[in-house]
């Protein structure tokens, strides 16, 4: 735009900025609502075209999705089930997470150089002893 309208104010390239990207919208629902809006620059007309069709695709999405009670006694079951390996894969979790915290990584081949043996490190030797 600076360059094709070179000899025009920054506000006239914004607003021809603006009405050519909403014409370059395809859709025409949100080609007409932006059209409407009267953008006066290119930042708010796609700010508003991009409201709109998210706006439009949670309307469109929300109307399909019910809820749905059953009487029969598997979906409880399966619940149960879920429930129960859920609660397994936690319990695993936080135990491997405290695990982690718990040990440090470090190379089995390193020695205390205070007292030379090789299950700890100077730094660990005063909470031995």
């Amino acid at each position: 735009m600076s360059l094709a309208y070179a000899e025009c104010p920054p506000d006239v390239r914004e607003s021809l900025a603006a009405q050519y990207f909403v014409d370059a919208i395809r859709d025409e629902d949100t080609q007409h609502s932006t059209r409407l809006m009267d953008a006066i620059d290119l930042k708010s007309a796609l700010a508003y075209s991009m409201k709109y069709e998210a706006a439009r695709t949670v309307s469109k999405t929300s109307r399909q999705v019910r809820s749905m009670e059953t009487e029969d006694h598997t979906s409880r079951e399966r619940d149960d089930k879920f429930e129960f390996f859920f609660n397994s894969l936690e319990k695993l979790l936080n135990s491997s997470v405290a695990g982690k915290k718990n040990t440090p990584r470090r190379n089995p081949n390193m020695t205390c150089w205070k007292c030379k043996k090789k299950e700890h490190v100077q730094r660990e030797y005063q909470t031995i002893t």
